[in-house]
């Protein structure tokens, strides 16, 4: 900061709001690009008309990937994994309680965490005591959007300081959570989950040098269209590190 003027502000979409004014803005960095819809990426055009804009994501949406491949945007792609990463271990399976325990207690006999993806905020509190009574052992908590802000927060933190094994949660998971010590992640109801935010959720688990695993469950005897289940088979057979585009 110089002279009352700040050089570098962080936010959310909140810097998209109206009455947020620019002096002289140089460069935009958007992390996540994927979550920014069309009416944002226009209103990031209005900011300044030879403004810089760097958008970094591991799944770009079809319409900027288009625009790349056209030479419209510059592109660049890290094809090199951080070091002593491994390919998350992939599987897409029927939802089964026998299952989901042995798979719970494998990561907690090796000292990690596990993330339960459970996307029914009305119904999250119930799946969390449904887990505890599977695995009376595991120390479980539960997160989601709805939550006050002090207990999300709490929460998290608990999680992250390993008071708790499992964290049942929404999809607030999905982008700007980096625990090491997490690396089971068994998805509830993937088939009801687009493939970008499949890939986002694998990404949580895997951040170690620890070989990670990922379940994708779907419900027994449950027919899928045809859709949900190539999306499912995509997730299983594209698993290599940077696989993203």
């Amino acid at each position: 900061m110089k002279n009352g003027v700040v050089d570098l502000v962080i936010g959310t979409h909140r810097l998209l709001s109206k009455d947020v004014k620019f002096k002289d803005l140089g460069l935009l960095i958007v992390d996540e690009e994927q979550r920014f819809g069309v009416t944002h990426k226009e209103k990031i055009k209005q900011l300044k008309a030879n403004v810089d804009v760097l958008t970094l994501t591991a799944t770009p949406i079809p319409r900027t990937l288009h625009m790349s491949m056209l030479g419209v945007r510059d592109l660049s792609i890290i094809e090199t994994p951080p070091e002593n990463r491994f390919p998350v271990q992939t599987y897409v399976t029927e939802y089964n309680s026998a299952f989901v325990r042995e798979a719970i207690e494998r990561e907690m006999a090796r000292g990690g965490q596990v993330y339960f993806l459970y996307n029914r905020v009305e119904t999250i509190q119930r799946m969390t005591e449904r887990i505890s009574q599977l695995v009376p052992d595991a120390r479980v908590t539960y997160a989601h959007g709805q939550m006050k802000e002090t207990e999300l927060e709490a929460s998290m933190i608990n999680f992250l300081d390993g008071e708790f094994d499992v964290l049942v949660s929404t999809t607030i998971i999905e982008t700007g959570v980096d625990i090491p010590n997490v690396n089971t992640l068994i998805v509830y109801d993937a088939d009801r989950m687009g493939l970008s935010q499949l890939y986002q959720l694998r990404g949580r688990v895997g951040r170690s040098n620890r070989v990670a695993y990922a379940y994708f469950t779907y419900q027994r005897d449950k027919i899928m269209n045809e859709v949900a289940e190539k999306r499912l088979q995509a997730i299983k057979e594209f698993t290599e590190l940077g696989i993203g585009l």
